[in-house]
């Protein structure tokens, strides 16, 4: 199969192309830079120069699949830059798809697009859970909104699938590389000390799914994708700080509603100092794992024939890769 991935070069890109290499795949992936270049060439793809911020005349060679799993994530910032990535860049690329003579599209979206505003918690929800594309989180809105516009593409010849995986992690992740500085800093505390439920998704689990997404699952519909364990959050960064000989003992904690304002300080502060950078705390944030987040992924299970085949013990070995 010939197969076009977005994100290549990042932290789940390098874990998929590989696999689907090894799976006697023609990988082809989008690059903007002879870094990528150079990056995608070692892990097995062939590059296609691109660009999902300029995608006027995006085109694709003849192509049997697209994953989609680039996207534009950060915790605060301007709106429009994150529709311009997230949204308007996945419909051009679904009709470059189209063009190129793909028959499926499976899209890398996120669990957190059905959290409100409001900070519910979220219980084993499944995905007749609504979204909610005009979050104050511009993430999370411009998600919800590509999702959207993935599933409507949907039509004989072409299926499209979005995939919703909550915190991914495993070796390279960006939250995992964070902790030592944050917790060494001071600058890491917990929302209502972590006790809550919260599903997370290894990385090498995600690419489980999206392999399988490629021959299997009804088009026009989203799938929950979990690891087979549950955690509370606080049990989840112990896991990752004590991996890299850190205690989380003497983390401080405060109430949501104290941290949710707080980062909403910090984010203007950030405005006006106009920095590119994600101030230590946001809403967006505090509002992704401040609070109590499970889902469903029985219809994966059943659909996709999805396992989770990474346990949270075989996950933890994976740092050593």
């Amino acid at each position: 199969m010939r197969i076009f991935v977005t994100g290549g070069s990042g932290f789940l890109g390098s874990r998929l192309i590989p696999e689907l290499v090894k799976e006697r795949h023609e990988v082809f992936a989008l690059a903007r830079s002879i870094r990528s270049d150079q990056k995608l060439k070692a892990l097995g793809a062939l590059p296609v120069r691109g660009d999902l911020e300029k995608t006027e005349g995006l085109s694709l060679p003849a192509m049997d699949a697209v994953i989609h799993a680039a996207a534009r994530f950060q915790f605060a910032g301007p709106r429009e830059p994150y529709f311009r990535t997230n949204v308007t860049a996945t419909r051009a690329l679904l009709d470059a798809a189209c063009a190129a003579g793909a028959k499926a599209f499976v899209y890398v979206s996120a669990a957190g697009v059905i959290m409100d505003d409001r900070g519910s918690p979220i219980r084993n929800a499944d995905e007749t859970a609504p979204t909610y594309p005009n979050s104050f989180s511009a993430y999370l809105a411009s998600k919800a909104q590509a999702e959207a516009a993935v599933l409507a593409a949907d039509k004989p010849g072409f299926r499209t699938i979005a995939l919703r995986p909550p915190a991914i992690w495993g070796p390279g992740d960006p939250f995992s590389r964070q902790i030592p500085e944050a917790i060494g800093s001071g600058r890491f505390a917990f929302v209502d000390r972590g006790n809550y439920s919260f599903s997370t998704c290894h990385v090498d689990n995600v690419v489980e799914a999206l392999r399988l997404a490629l021959d299997h699952g009804t088009g026009g519909r989203a799938y929950f994708i979990n690891d087979r364990e549950t955690t509370s959050f606080r049990d989840f960064i112990a896991m990752l700080a004590r991996r890299q000989g850190l205690s989380i003992d003497k983390v401080r904690s405060m109430p949501y509603r104290l941290a949710f304002i707080l980062g909403r300080l910090m984010e203007m502060g950030a405005a006006l100092a106009r920095s590119d950078d994600d101030p230590p705390l946001t809403r967006s944030m505090i509002r992704m794992i401040g609070g109590e987040m499970t889902t469903n992924d029985a219809a994966a299970r059943r659909d996709l024939g999805y396992v989770g085949k990474v346990s949270r013990a075989d996950g933890l070995a994976t740092y050593g890769d």
